[in-house]
């Protein structure tokens, strides 16, 4: 399900690409939901499209993630749910390339929902304007909100999702232009210093394989795990923690768990872990 984005090799004015931002109810999918979308589409120079939606949670959001967002409970009481929402949701991006801030965050998210609903994963590759950001331009800190200042990018409403996807399309024009006016796509790539695919995300892959199914029933099913994990102070030993999510990340995919030793939140690097067992 792409074009011939996958070779890279076009100079980047060339592609299409679309600007997307979720707001969710949570960190970590599964656990947590989409409450918002907004998508820019743009080819030859110029927007020709644009996408939002609210989402309706299958359970209500707590205070403290609203205060980030802003998006109530109230808000989205009569909106629909993702359902209804995944095949145009699933249009509006194909044949794209996407750009988002903090990208592994917001592909992590839907790349959940269109395997939920049996969508295929595009094998398009993805941008992400804060690892871009970092690489290219000097600051104290790469937070969007901090490049709109410091750019001077018109941004209207910081945290709902139309409007940071359209600063983020800005970011990324900014950025794909230090590159160069004329750049690949590859040296746009380059330039991030990862590759961010589609299939990276999967979660699927996760479920499917027999060291990290019992972490993945937990968390379905809000149960604890049994499990071993080479590294750490009971290296090789079974060990029990409560899953609190699941992250497919660059720098090592991880399930940040309630460990039930020491009782604190850690990282349980899937690369580390032997086997787990869904326990009650």
């Amino acid at each position: 399900m792409s074009t011939d984005v996958a070779t890279l090799e076009k100079p980047w004015k060339e592609y299409t690409f679309v600007a997307f931002d979720t707001e969710t109810s949570g960190q970590y999918p599964i656990v947590d939901e989409i409450v918002e979308i907004g998508m820019i589409k743009w080819r030859g120079g110029q927007i020709i499209d644009r996408y939002q939606t609210l989402i309706k949670p299958s359970k209500p959001m707590g205070e403290a993630v609203i205060k980030i967002h802003g998006i109530t409970n109230e808000m989205v009481e009569h909106s629909p749910a993702i359902n209804d929402k995944i095949n145009e949701i699933y249009d509006f991006l194909n044949g794209s390339v996407v750009i988002a801030h903090h990208a592994p965050f917001d592909l992590g998210f839907l790349t959940y929902e269109f395997e939920k609903f049996r969508k295929p994963l595009f094998s398009d590759t993805a941008v992400c304007t804060s690892l871009l950001a970092r690489a290219l331009i000097q600051s104290p800190n790469h937070r969007l909100q901090t490049m709109v200042k410091l750019l001077n990018i018109n941004h209207e409403q910081a945290h709902r999702a139309e409007s940071d996807a359209e600063a983020c399309l800005q970011l990324a024009f900014h950025c794909m232009n230090l590159v160069g006016a004329n750049a690949t796509l590859k040296q746009v790539v380059k330039a991030q210093k990862r590759t961010l695919w589609w299939q990276d995300y999967s979660l699927k892959t996760v479920e499917n394989n027999q060291k990290w199914r019992g972490f993945m029933e937990a968390l379905h099913e809000g149960k604890n795990v049994e499990f071993v994990y080479e590294a750490g102070t009971h290296k090789g030993k079974p060990r029990q923690a409560k899953p609190i999510g699941v992250v497919r990340n660059p720098d090592g995919d991880y399930f940040p768990a309630l460990c039930l030793i020491d009782n604190v939140v850690k990282r349980f690097y899937m690369n580390k872990i032997s086997d787990s067992l869904i326990i009650n």
